[in-house]
């Protein structure tokens, strides 16, 4: 693979992940705030080094030359301009002797720092500085906290004129999503990543990540090139005479999950970040990164290459496939496993499903990484113990393909005919964030695998009789981030064999009637996840801190209005009533949360039982 076209290729696959910021270790250090970090090159090579080596351990895809500032007319404002060949390169080679055999090194250039010159002078400065970079032996440039549009134009044409090394083209912005020289973000974004060598356009300094989450939506609609993100860690505060950042890596990380959900391509820190901030940001980002990689199987022959004469019709595999081949509206409501081995409380709900008349019973799998009883064993006890079918949730997270095909075989063997396959929170979201997570198919591959057991085939191509006649169940999410990828996996999802499918909790009525137009060409029944709200701090927590869910900002203010604990649990199960009645036409039924596992909130919100009855 050519150096030059690494992080392309990397790109392709996964997320990129940067390092942090120099300036602040250094400061840490003892050096100086008014100091020419870029002396430190030659000055003492050994402290420059220590930065990039503890961004390394971190695990990042790439670190930064400590060359931002090095550029002729920066220098000459400290005496150095005679040193500029000399500090370039050392911070190149400083660079390269920290990076491990599979990082990339980029050479970090920024603004000249000089108003009052001359097209050609400012050309020529960018052309010197890149020349000796380029030939130094970085992997890409990286252009960075750029203000002035003309500016980085110049810099992105002087290094074109060059090499063909690829280029990522970051500007800094103001909250006011403009930059220091009047510039909207939106129309500089459009303009630099109109250019052939500028394979990523994004942002970084002056914002920190919430506000730069603004600002991404802004910036997605004005470039088809991969955005890329290096916030600050939000204002600093002074504490008895010392400038601090109060952001912690968690919040970072935090943000970094969202940065990943809005399709962000290139992740890192700028002023503020420490190894800290960036290592959380690289096992929550490498977590996610994983689980929503798309997978292949090793399946030898497919459903489409074979004969599969036997497959159970929806309507004979089980009650709730019955109901759902025939149009009629479903039912269903979310009791999770318990922690220990106690079936006891679990078994009580499930009887008063059952006296209800709930249709099913869904049993997740592990749900936020949390540990949980087994859900199989929970869905047998519950089919023994009532006449509710469970729908047992099988996450690939867990188990690899041999371990989910057992499973598999022994829920139909169990008589546990109604499955709904999810890909599953990556590890890094839970109780667990050092677990492994395997990851061998996703929500995708997965339903392939059990329609190809329905059809009496494993993974291997090997048959069996009597098939499988397990009732398939996928996701859906009609808020995701990226909605087209979303729409583009549920096609895929259908084609592998889905007949029915769960939308996360919806609280948008519109959203839903949006999502369920875009797939209405894909025919299979699409059952709402419905969740009763019980607080006004529960609401923030659906809409802040759970994967794929989105809470309007006026359902969040009719919570924040209500006054006790009841109130609240009052209001959430009107508004859940609310969006029954809304969405009743579009869909085939309801998937109904039981919040902090009480079932009476469901039945209420379902309208099986009063509220004075919960």
């Amino acid at each position: 693979m050519a150096k030059k076209n690494k992080l392309v290729e990397l790109m392709a696959r996964q997320v990129v992940l940067g390092d942090g910021a120099t300036g602040t270790m250094f400061y840490q250090y003892g050096v100086f705030i008014n100091s020419c970090f870029e002396q430190l090159n030659i000055s003492n090579p050994k402290l420059v080094k220590r930065v990039h080596d503890s961004y390394v351990r971190a695990g990042v895809d790439f670190i930064e030359t400590n060359t931002f500032g090095a550029n002729e007319y920066k220098l000459a404002k400290y005496g150095l301009a005679e040193q500029f060949e000399k500090i370039n390169i050392a911070g190149v080679e400083i660079a390269r002797e920290s990076a491990a055999e599979d990082t990339m090194v980029a050479g970090a250039m920024g603004p000249l720092g000089e108003e009052n010159l001359t097209q050609s002078q400012t050309k020529e400065a960018f052309l010197n500085q890149a020349k000796i970079l380029i030939e130094a032996g970085v992997d890409f440039i990286i252009l960075e906290t750029f203000s002035n549009t003309k500016e980085i134009m110049s810099a992105i044409k002087a290094i074109g004129e060059i090499s063909d090394l690829p280029i990522v083209a970051q500007m800094t912005s103001g909250e006011n999503n403009k930059t220091a020289s009047g510039e909207k973000i939106e129309d500089a974004i459009k303009q630099i990543s109109a250019e052939k060598n500028v394979v990523a356009a994004g942002l970084n300094c002056s914002l920190g990540p919430a506000q730069m989450l603004k600002t991404i939506e802004l910036i997605g609609d004005v470039t088809n090139k991969p955005i890329a993100v290096q916030p600050n860690i939000g204002p600093p505060r002074w504490l008895e005479d010392r400038m601090l950042y109060m952001c912690t890596p968690e919040y970072m990380a935090e943000y970094a999950k969202r940065f990943f959900e809005k399709g962000v391509k290139i992740i890192g820190g700028c002023c503020g970040t420490t190894p800290e901030h960036i290592k959380e940001i690289v096992r929550t980002v490498r977590s996610l990164d994983k689980a929503a990689m798309p997978k292949t199987t090793a399946i030898k022959k497919t459903v489409s290459e074979v004969a599969c004469e036997q497959m159970v019709p929806l309507a004979k595999k089980s009650r709730f496939g019955a109901k759902l081949a025939k149009g009629e509206k479903v039912t269903t409501i979310e009791i999770t496993p318990p922690c220990g081995v106690d079936l006891s409380k679990v078994l009580e709900k499930a009887k008063l499903c059952d006296k209800y008349g709930i249709d099913a019973i869904n049993i997740p799998d592990g749900p936020r990484a949390s540990l949980r009883l087994s859900p199989m064993i929970t869905a047998i006890k519950i089919a023994e113990h009532t006449n509710v079918e469970p729908i047992l949730h099988c996450c690939c997270r867990d188990r690899n393909l041999i371990g989910m095909q057992s499973d598999m075989l022994g829920a139909a063997a169990a008589g546990l005919n109604n499955v709904l396959i999810i890909t599953g929170d990556p590890p890094k979201l839970g109780d667990y964030p050092d677990a492994t997570g395997v990851f061998d198919l996703d929500s995708v591959a997965m339903t392939e695998v059990v329609k190809n057991l329905n059809c009496g085939m494993d993974i291997g191509g090997n048959n069996f009789s009597p098939t499988a006649a397990i009732c398939i169940g996928v996701g859906a999410n009609p808020v995701a981030a990226d909605l087209p990828r979303e729409i583009k996996r549920f096609r895929q999802k259908v084609a592998a064999g889905a007949e029915f499918a769960i939308t996360q909790p919806v609280f948008d009525a519109d959203t839903l009637f949006e999502f369920i137009e875009s797939i209405e060409a894909f025919k299979i029944p699409v059952i709402a996840g419905i969740w009763p709200l019980i607080s006004f701090r529960n609401a923030e927590f659906m809409a802040n801190e759970v994967p794929g869910v989105v809470v309007p900002e006026s359902v969040l203010e009719r919570m924040s209005k209500t006054k006790t604990g009841k109130e609240a649990k009052m209001m959430g199960i009107q508004i859940a009533k609310e969006m029954l009645d809304k969405i009743s036409d579009v869909v085939a039924g309801f998937a109904v949360s039981a919040p902090l596992g009480n079932v009476k909130i469901a039945l209420a919100a379902l309208g099986k039982i009063g509220i004075d009855e919960i």
